[in-house]
């Protein structure tokens, strides 16, 4: 299979995966497996794996349990999970392409690598029965997320307690697998995001936003500074500071698009990011902060500006 084959299936895999899981899981769960495989292949794993992280968040973008920022904007602005896919799905698959364009760009001629490079991670044994398992659930849980009226968190919750049913598949295995580093890191994010609310900052930042002659009542002003702010301080985090000062469900669509898009500009922009770079650093495969930006702030550009003119004609 060609390099630029191979990259394209990655990102339609990955997009789709994260659309209907969450963009983070995704990355944990394939990161190491697709370094392997480069490296096994002589692949240079970097622009695949930039391709993961990237298309992680474009693909979770489509609906309203993709990534922890659509979840938050849905749950609390009660949006519908089939008018927002449609509105979504359009600028969510542009920006699948535009992915796979800039990363053939910037990497068209440094596919391969010298045999020996890296430290490929440990192969787990594949389970079939737990694999099937989790995939019948999984297409249950979505289509009652289509057609069922009953709160979506208690839907998902039943689903996780149906998978750890299991003679063979410990409860303890899959707490074991849990990444306790990253959830500090999120509990960090959450703690200086509440300091940040108590201490007034967001009410500075809307009073002299009101005093330049900026609204985030109006669209283009909530697109960017939703696009600005998730860089500052990560999207989910940009998300709770932002939620407070929007009224309605008008905007909904606009946060979700703008805040997980938005995350692609540098590392830190998302927490798939992190994951995936923190993965790649395991096995011995460096991806820096300008390795990132060389793929990111084009993506992140780009795409941003293809749902920013979606969402000016459909709204």
């Amino acid at each position: 299979m060609a390099p630029t084959t191979l990259l394209a299936a990655v990102i339609a895999l990955t997009g789709t995966l994260s659309a209907i899981l969450t963009n983070d899981v995704v990355c944990l769960a394939v990161a190491p497996l697709l370094s392997r495989l480069c490296l096994n292949k002589h692949l240079n794993p970097v622009p695949f794996l930039l391709a993961l992280a990237c298309a992680a968040n474009v693909g979770s973008a489509a609906t309203l349990i993709g990534n922890p920022q659509n979840i938050l904007i849905g749950e609390s602005l009660q949006l519908s999970f089939n008018r927002y896919l449609l509105v979504a799905t359009p600028p969510c698959l542009a920006g699948l392409a535009l992915v796979w364009w800039i990363i053939v760009k910037v990497y068209r001629d440094q596919w391969m690598i010298e045999p020996g490079e890296g430290n490929a991670a440990e192969e787990r044994p594949f389970d079939r029965w737990q694999t099937m398992k989790g995939a019948v659930i999984l297409f249950l849980l979505i289509v009652c997320f289509m057609v069922a009226p009953w709160p979506r968190e208690l839907l998902a919750l039943s689903a996780a307690g149906v998978l750890l049913l299991s003679r063979t598949f410990y409860s303890r295995n899959v707490m074991g697998l849990v990444d306790w580093p990253l959830l500090v890191l999120f509990i960090s994010l959450f703690i200086v995001n509440q300091a940040f609310q108590l201490a007034g900052g967001m009410d500075w930042l809307m009073s002299h936003a009101r005093s330049a002659g900026i609204s985030l009542d109006e669209p283009m002003p909530l697109f960017l500074g939703t696009a600005v702010l998730s860089n500052l301080v990560s999207n989910v985090p940009a998300i709770m500071l932002l939620l407070p000062v929007v009224e309605g469900n008008s905007m909904g669509a606009l946060l979700a698009l703008s805040s997980t898009l938005a995350g692609n500009f540098i590392i830190v922009g998302s927490v798939a990011n992190i994951i995936v770079v923190e993965a790649a650093r395991q096995v011995g495969i460096k991806i820096s902060f300008r390795t990132h930006a060389k793929v990111g702030i084009p993506v992140t550009l780009t795409s941003l500006f293809v749902a920013g003119g979606w969402l000016w004609l459909v709204t």
